[in-house]
């Protein structure tokens, strides 16, 4: 069923982005980095992304889920424009003369490791949500998505730093990701994330797909 395999993915979700929220503050604390913390505030708020879709499916009923498909949406949008705030913010902050980090093995290797993973969660979430018409489930695999985006920012920031001595390679390429998470939270809000107008539920096992430009 495309509700339960939804279900799996969410939790899926949940799961590794709390286990990603933990290691990366952690790491962040101890190395100074705000681009480490930054990556873990972003697994928080991909958690209240992927409870909110899951709070949608929890619902056995069809018509309650279709009920709560705009409040599944607006919510994902608020987690992208909190993302979009805090990375400028904090991008700014880094650029006008923030502390140096230190060197993190662990926030390396964690980058790496969810710059293999999140691109496949995502690309099953989108399958997913497109085959049953659910433009919340589809904007979650867009925050999934994000991350990945993420992932390869503070990866390459990192790398740089310690390399080269790049400090400002990781804030100017995380405004970049902001602007990405502005769009992304805008298209959320509209319920253009799937198609533009969001499928219904109309039988116990909906077919539709959408046929809109998900990204």
């Amino acid at each position: 069923m495309l509700t339960r395999r939804i279900r799996w993915l969410v939790a899926a979700t949940i799961t590794y982005n709390t286990i990603e929220a933990v290691v990366a503050i952690s790491a962040g604390a101890i190395a100074s980095s705000t681009a480490l913390i930054g990556f873990g505030l972003d697994s928080i708020i991909e958690v209240s992304s992927a409870t909110a879709v899951a709070w949608q499916f929890s619902a056995r009923d069809h018509e309650v889920r279709q009920a709560r498909e705009k409040i599944a949406l607006r919510i994902i949008a608020v987690s992208f424009f909190a993302l979009a705030a805090y990375v400028a913010v904090e991008s700014v902050r880094a650029l006008l003369g923030g502390a140096d980090a230190d060197h993190s093995p662990i926030g390396l290797t964690l980058a790496a490791l969810s710059l293999v993973i999140m691109p496949f969660l995502s690309w099953a979430q989108r399958r997913a949500g497109r085959e049953l018409g659910s433009a919340s489930a589809v904007a979650d695999s867009h925050q999934t998505l994000l991350c990945t985006y993420l992932s390869a920012v503070l990866l390459i920031g990192l790398a740089l730093n310690w390399l080269f001595g790049w400090a400002w390679a990781d804030p100017v390429a995380a405004i970049v990701i902001a602007g990405l998470a502005v769009k992304e939270g805008l298209n959320a809000w509209r319920g253009d994330a799937c198609c533009p107008t969001p499928a219904t539920f109309t039988t116990a096992e909906p077919a539709t797909t959408c046929d809109g430009d998900c990204g």
